[in-house]
């Protein structure tokens, strides 16, 4: 398999299908990144085309350093900051903020079969953790989701987030250990 750095490459050299299959290889977890942060399903692909599209624009800008990862979800965090900033301000994402996804990203994360009980629970459960991952401070809910929904390791995820390791690792677990609060609180033991 073609590494992104070397696809990168391709890509500065005008390979359109290197594009092509980078896109395929991130598009799915930059959406699950930014559902998870935004609840809400059109933002996140939208914000993955943009920063797809920003990938490609700055292909000239990017060494091919073996961190091609780290680099896209930086464009991708910034992008979601921006924003969501910006629709903070809106008074009609205000009034409808909350009403969130029904299609919550991590009920689509079981491949396997489940029966109808089976799913009516997950999906409860993944509206449930979705709701509390917004009550999370913004850099907890950050690193949890690029390290959770985005597979980005943890070094991945400290580069991003232009922290230590050791940072990170902090704030994934109390990320970690105010989800099962408040799932314990909730009634559900996790």
């Amino acid at each position: 398999m073609i590494d992104d750095d070397e696809l990168m490459i391709g890509i500065q050299g005008g390979d359109s299908q290197a594009f092509n299959t980078l896109v395929e290889r991130h598009q799915q977890p930059l959406i699950n990144f930014f559902f998870t942060n935004s609840r809400d399903r059109q933002f996140a692909e939208d914000l993955t085309q943009e920063t797809l599209l920003r990938v490609y624009d700055q292909a000239w800008d990017y060494l091919p350093t073996g961190r091609f990862r780290g680099w896209m979800f930086r464009i991708a965090r910034n992008l979601l900051i921006d924003n969501i900033r910006r629709r903070s301000h809106d008074a009609l994402v205000r009034s409808v903020r909350g009403t969130g996804d029904e299609n919550c990203v991590l009920a689509g994360l079981a491949e396997e079969i489940r029966s109808p009980q089976d799913e009516a629970d997950q999906h409860e459960m993944a509206k449930l953790v979705d709701e509390l991952l917004q009550d999370l401070p913004e850099e907890q809910r950050l690193t949890f989701t690029m390290h959770h929904f985005a597979e980005l390791s943890l070094p991945e995820v400290a580069e991003i987030m232009q922290s230590s390791t050791a940072t990170t690792k902090s704030r994934l677990r109390l990320a970690r250990e105010k989800l099962r609060e408040k799932l314990a609180a909730r009634g559900v033991e996790g």
